[in-house]
């Protein structure tokens, strides 16, 4: 797996006074080239001349384009704040927070909304979130699998749910994450119907 050779030196500046690269900041260059043009227009050429670097820097640092996506839906991922669910309420208020959070940030990102949809497991942050949210509901008496099919369950609702609403908006186009009220009847006819699967 290509890793940066320690957080410091990624970070540290180079000799022009720009900052180095790391996976970070050219993952979140990626995801706002795709926000400004569209996924289509993406080019890792267009992603070196923003960066003010040869795109030959970028795969120093990525093997290839598919893993470059890896990191935008891993930066797209770490815009749901995690630690301010509410972990010591119910299981039920931390699946509707979490549901909510991520559709928020999914729209904030329309066009980036398939990349996130085509990485079944996005970044490690996602997956600690679903262990976590499993041993709640295992903790409620729900059995193991079962709880792993109901993390699944919403979370490919919620990003199916964001992607109908992005695939049918021009770029530049705007998006309010406010709309489609559908999601919430969609999301509380799920959880009511976790509750009677104990």
């Amino acid at each position: 797996m290509t890793t940066d050779k320690g957080d410091a030196a990624a970070a540290r500046p180079s000799p022009h006074g720009r900052p180095g690269l790391n996976r970070r900041n050219i993952a979140a260059a990626a995801l706002a080239l795709i926000d400004a043009g569209g996924l289509g227009s993406f080019s890792m050429r267009k992603l070196g001349t923003g960066l003010g670097v040869d795109p030959m820097a970028v795969y120093r640092h990525f093997r290839d384009q598919d893993e470059l996506f890896d990191g935008v839906a891993q930066a797209l991922f770490e815009e749901v704040d995690i630690e301010a669910l509410d972990w010591d309420g119910t299981w039920r208020t931390v699946l509707e927070q979490f549901c909510r959070e991520l559709r928020d940030a999914l729209l904030r990102h329309p066009h980036a909304v398939p990349v996130f949809a085509t990485r079944r497991t996005p970044s490690w942050a996602s997956v600690d979130c679903g262990v976590r949210v499993a041993r709640m509901l295992q903790a409620d008496g729900f059995a193991p699998a079962r709880s792993v099919h109901m993390v699944l369950c919403l979370r490919e609702f919620t990003t199916g749910h964001a992607l109908s609403q992005a695939v049918s908006r021009p770029v530049g186009g705007h998006l309010d994450p406010h709309e489609g009220h559908h999601f919430e009847v969609g999301l509380m006819a799920m959880l009511d119907g976790f509750e009677g699967l104990r």
